[in-house]
């Protein structure tokens, strides 16, 4: 492709001496990009560096247009020098991917004001393309995908700008030759992209965030989920192979909090560190079985996975743990796939909890609390541990006890308060205080923390559990049984488990009362609710086929080719795929390049007058005008008259005046007619020759 030079500035006195100017509508496509790649990152980069990259673009826009004066060498240091200590003084020592990749949006700002000859332009356009990378570790929506794409494109749109500043419709034909490409080469992407073989990295380097996720906690206090119930952020989906369950059973166990310090519950074990490693995001290939469900969960940076109660792991990401939970081997930092069955099987004999375990699950505090510590006495007084449980329901379903988002705050002894004063409050409060009764009525007793519900997603044919369908409930070890689910809420709220947090609050009206744009929130505006339940369906798709098409994946959809493919077969496929396509590419370069040539019709005269010129001993130089060499074609050969001269108006005019309003070609014949007479003249002019000799 040939390279055109950039032209330079006369006149702007605000450039210095020396500096390229860049096409004002290159310098526009290239601003555009840029602004475009900070708009995924606006909701975790600080206010003051998307300011000063607003600044520092402007700055150098405004340049171009001859308004301000690019700063000189002593300004460009203090201005970097000012920013980069403002930027070490909000990191505050954090190491992170936000805080490294937040410094290279800095420093791309600051290029701007570097941008002062056409490589600084070339270098700025490729910084630009690895910022478009970058982003992709945080957003990995379609949306957001869709947003980096178009500001790779406005970047290549100005790439030919650059290129050739003087060729006219410059955005017309750099989009039509951009939509072009990516026709031609969209094919050979998604050839790459499904057989291309997916090979694992040989080490891996994790995704340490200080980004704050939206999700449960291992530590949990009265208002906790309260308040994690105003988001309507998206938990994670769930696929079955068989019917869905029923409301009343999606109980999504997460983890479990044992010890009780003061009037916070936490896990009285923390997992355990682990050494750095790759969670595999590629969990659970194939058709799913009757009874396996697949989850894809959004990142927490957490170790737990959640699933229904007696499941199984099918899926080789996830392990269980002694409680019947499921883990990864190390922080969930992206989107992750995992697999999991439910198991029928429940002849397992419980068996006896250990004395390890019965303290465990008995400890309590040395103090506080005295009147539930008395009522617990009391409901243990000559009762079997089934009816102490039976019976403390009974009076949550009986008694004037509220389920409500809007709890009062708890004085020092809130399970005092809350069990005899107040009597409302959400999940976390009354299974907090069902388990200090339990625990002091001589039950081994824990609080489960997780998601309870899940709606359909778009046609039904998943689920989605959201953060407000967070959750606490209890259970309790009873003899003969082992550990069994015992839910507060339900006796309480019992619309709440068997429909959802929506219709348990809705007298209260208090359901995402602080997300005023969730549209959640709006259940009657039904084609709201149809919008935004087919827009997650895509990016649950894009999620599933494309963001976690991985190398579990790829060889299950290898498999059912014919044959059956492994990864050598599929080695020997990517190789004859990627030959083939070069040969085809290659092929159709070839023959557009001949079509080409048989349709210019003007190039082909011009290169038979160059011929005509060496063999009458006026050899072509370069960069020579075409009236120039008629010149010196005319005075080597007087015999040809002027004809030479009229040739060379025709091909300038030809060149540089616009097209005529005649047959198309009429000018191109003129040409030939114009060669034939000279080719005549000059065959003439060496018979005369000959026969003098």
């Amino acid at each position: 492709m040939k390279i055109w030079p950039v032209r330079q500035l006369s006149g702007n006195r605000n450039l210095p001496l020396g500096v390229d100017a860049l096409p004002a509508i290159a310098l526009f496509w290239l601003l555009c990009s840029f602004a475009l790649l900070l708009i995924p990152q606006w909701d975790r980069l600080p206010l003051w560096l998307l300011g000063a990259c607003a600044v520092l673009a402007g700055w150098r826009w405004f340049a171009q247009q001859g308004r301000v004066r690019l700063p000189g060498r002593l300004l460009r240091t203090a201005i970097m020098l000012g920013l980069v200590g403002l930027y070490i003084a909000t990191v505050q020592g954090r190491f992170t991917v936000e805080t490294a990749s937040s410094f290279f949006v800095l420093a791309v700002g600051l290029k701007w004001l570097e941008t002062r000859t056409s490589r600084d332009f070339y270098v700025l356009f490729f910084i630009q393309v690895y910022l478009a990378a970058v982003n992709f570790l945080f957003k990995q929506d379609i949306l957001w995908a869709l947003v980096v794409f178009a500001a790779i494109g406005c970047l290549l749109v100005g790439l030919q700008v650059l290129n050739a500043p003087d060729l006219p419709r410059q955005l017309r034909s750099g989009w039509k030759r951009l939509g072009l490409l990516l026709l031609k080469t969209l094919p050979v992407v998604v050839l790459l992209f499904v057989f291309f073989p997916r090979l694992a990295p040989l080490w891996s380097v994790p995704l340490v965030s200080g980004q704050a996720r939206s999700g449960i906690s291992d530590t949990m206090r009265p208002g906790d989920i309260s308040n994690l119930a105003q988001s309507s952020a998206r938990a994670f989906r769930v696929t079955f192979g068989g019917s869905l369950p029923g409301y009343p059973e999606r109980y999504w166990r997460g983890l479990i909090l044992d010890y009780l310090d003061g009037e916070t519950w936490r896990q009285r074990d923390q997992d355990p560190i682990r050494r750095l490693g790759r969670v595999n995001l590629d969990g659970g290939v194939g058709e799913l079985a009757s009874g396996e469900y697949d989850v894809l969960m959004e990142p927490t940076d957490q170790r737990w996975a959640f699933a229904l109660d007696n499941s199984v792991a099918v899926s080789g990401n996830v392990f269980r743990t002694p409680e019947n939970l499921f883990r990864f081997e190390r922080p969930a930092d992206s989107p992750i796939r995992y697999r999991l069955a439910l198991s029928n099987d429940t002849s397992v004999d419980p068996g006896s909890l250990s004395e390890d375990e019965q303290r465990r699950y008995l400890q309590l505090p040395r103090s506080g609390n005295p009147r539930a510590r008395d009522y617990a006495r009391e409901l243990a007084s000559g009762k079997r541990p089934v009816d102490v449980v039976n019976t403390l329901l009974s009076r949550f379903r009986t008694q004037a006890y509220y389920y409500t988002l809007r709890p009062p705050a708890m004085p020092r002894d809130g399970i005092d308060a809350l069990l005899f004063d107040e009597m409302r409050g959400f999940c976390a409060h009354y299974a907090g205080a069902a388990t200090f009764v339990f625990r002091a009525a001589g039950i081994p007793a824990r609080v489960v923390v997780g998601y309870q519900g899940g709606d359909p997603g778009a046609g039904g044919e998943y689920l989605i559990v959201r953060q407000y369908d967070a959750h606490a409930w209890v259970e309790v070890w009873l003899p003969g049984q082992g550990w069994v689910r015992v839910d507060p809420t339900a006796a309480i709220a019992p619309s709440r488990i068997e429909s959802g947090l929506r219709d348990a609050v809705e007298e209260e009206g208090s359901f995402l009362e602080n997300e005023l744009t969730s549209p959640h929130r709006y259940r009657d505006f039904a084609a709201l609710q149809w919008a935004a339940l087919q827009l997650d369906r895509i990016n649950y798709q894009w999620q599933r086929w494309v963001v976690g098409y991985q190398g579990q994946s790829q060889l299950d959809l290898m498999s059912r080719l014919p044959g059956g493919f492994g990864l050598r077969e599929l080695g020997y496929l990517t190789a004859g795929v990627i030959g083939a396509g070069l040969l085809v590419a290659g092929l159709v370069s070839a023959l557009s390049l001949r079509r080409g040539e048989k349709r210019d019709a003007f190039g082909r005269v011009m290169l038979s007058w160059q011929r005509l010129c060496e063999e009458a001993g006026v050899p072509v130089r370069t960069g020579e005008t075409p009236f120039t060499l008629a010149q010196r074609l005319s005075a080597a050969h007087p015999e040809l008259g002027n004809t030479p001269q009229l040739f060379a108006r025709a091909a300038n005019s030809h060149y540089y005046s616009d097209p005529p309003s005649g047959t198309p070609g009429e000018d191109v014949q003129r040409l030939a007619r114009l060669l034939k007479t000279m080719k005549r003249r000059l065959r003439r002019g060496s018979a005369r020759a000959s026969e003098h000799d």
